[in-house]
């Protein structure tokens, strides 16, 4: 354990660290701050400086020397925790066990006074403790020097195994579980297990279906307030992430941070299986269902599965028939977007597509590539009953009618078929 920044009046002595819980040592502790604090010239209330913590609120180390009789002593360092990290005891340890101190609006008891006094604010409302840089205000003043760190970008909590620094401890405390593997928030349905306890109340949702977040402007329910955030964008039409190195605006910083890649190049999520690497987690997520075969998206009127949501959502229009994506410059309908800007295209004779090695340019990015492999000489569609191969994976396709005998192609005016399309057109 790291040597923590000693504050003199927490130096107490004690024979043991077992003895830190002994009634006897506790007064030792009242009466060697006290005197401290009366050195100095302060009178302090008595227990104030415990504040009815944890004993996890302090780091503890030996100290060789004590002024009183020689023995080892116990520094105590007084560390802010954050909420979620005091959650982690069930119950807070205040020595004795006694609670003396009740609130008088509720059934809170507590070990200190002082702790009493910052519980009765959650009631009255009452924030002492001004920033002197903005308007915010809080409740004790222990919160007010974690908010003053906002405006200062002081970030005392240092990660030794790698760069990075916090605010709070309590966030050190929840990186270092990336180092460490740790995730001590169990489901209690399932076998999954988190490193933060906002994780694992976000996955209960899953088991229960809950979706307490409903936007206001629109029926959309969210089972996460982030995702009711986001959605909220889509009316208020707010992007408040600019790209620094084109004009585009985004609605959240996530979004932000992807579209940067796009200039970078930089693709940190590489797949353990293959040489892919992707620009997103959500790309190599999906990606890692092609070595899996993973098909989690289930169609419910056939037997049909897809890998990706969207392919589902996509799929599931072929049985309704619908296309709710209209052409404004003509009577066409689609029934995914992404056709309905292609054929827009038709209109406006936008290509901006261009080949690199010859003048031709095309609408479609997958046309390119097709395009490309003409230069390049690339077959990449390879028959499974014969050495041939193919550009294009349309050709493969008819290809593979010559061994099948299959003539799905129907003229409609005579009793004939054909393998290929392009037969039938020429019949």
């Amino acid at each position: 354990m790291s040597k923590p920044i000693v504050k003199e009046e927490f130096v107490v002595n004690f024979p043991q660290p077992t003895s830190f819980y002994n009634m006897e040592n506790m007064n030792n502790l009242n009466k060697f701050v006290r005197a401290k604090h009366n050195e100095n010239g302060n009178k302090p209330e008595k227990d104030s400086y415990l504040q009815n913590s944890t004993f996890e609120k302090y780091d503890v180390i030996i100290k060789e020397e004590n002024e009183y009789n020689n023995e080892p002593m116990l520094i105590l360092d007084d560390k802010i925790k954050c909420k979620e990290e005091l959650e982690m005891k069930e119950e807070p340890i205040d020595f004795t066990g006694e609670k003396p101190y009740q609130c008088s609006q509720c059934d809170k008891a507590s070990s200190t006074n002082s702790t009493l006094i910052n519980h009765q604010r959650t009631h009255s409302g009452e924030k002492s403790y001004q920033c002197s840089q903005c308007d915010k205000a809080s409740s004790t003043n222990s919160s007010l020097i974690n908010h003053q760190r906002i405006h200062t970008g002081e970030k005392p909590y240092r990660c030794s195994q790698c760069d990075k620094a916090f605010q709070h401890n309590c966030d050190l405390i929840c990186h270092q579980r990336i180092h460490t593997g740790e995730k001590s928030y169990l489901c209690s349905q399932c076998d999954k297990a988190f490193s933060k306890k906002k994780y694992l109340i976000r996955h209960q949702t899953t088991h229960t279906g809950e979706k307490a977040y409903r936007c206001i402007q629109c029926d959309k329910v969210f089972s996460q307030k982030s995702n009711l955030i986001i959605h909220q964008k889509i009316h208020t039409g707010e992007k408040p992430y600019q790209c620094s190195q084109c004009d585009k605006d985004f609605s959240t910083n996530s979004t932000l941070i992807n579209h940067q890649r796009t200039h970078s190049g930089k693709k940190p999520y590489q797949c353990s299986q293959c040489d892919k690497a992707f620009s997103r987690k959500s790309g190599l997520i999906y990606h890692k269902r092609i070595h899996t075969g993973d098909k989690p998206y289930q169609c419910s009127q056939c037997d049909k599965a897809f890998s990706l949501k969207s392919g589902i959502i996509y799929h599931k229009i072929k049985h309704t028939g619908e296309k709710p994506y209209h052409c404004s410059q003509c009577d066409k309908a689609f029934s995914q977007k992404r056709h309905l800007t292609i054929h827009q295209k038709i209109h406006t004779g936008e290509k901006p597509y261009q080949c690199s090695q010859c003048d031709k340019a095309f609408s479609q990015k997958s046309n390119l590539i097709r395009h490309k492999r003409i230069h390049t000489g690339e077959k990449p569609y390879l028959c499974s009953q014969c050495d041939k191969a193919f550009s294009h994976k349309n050709n493969l396709i008819n290809h593979q009618t010559t061994h099948t005998g299959e003539k799905p192609y129907q003229c409609s005016q005579s009793d004939k078929a054909f393998s290929q399309k392009s037969v039938l057109i020429h019949h």
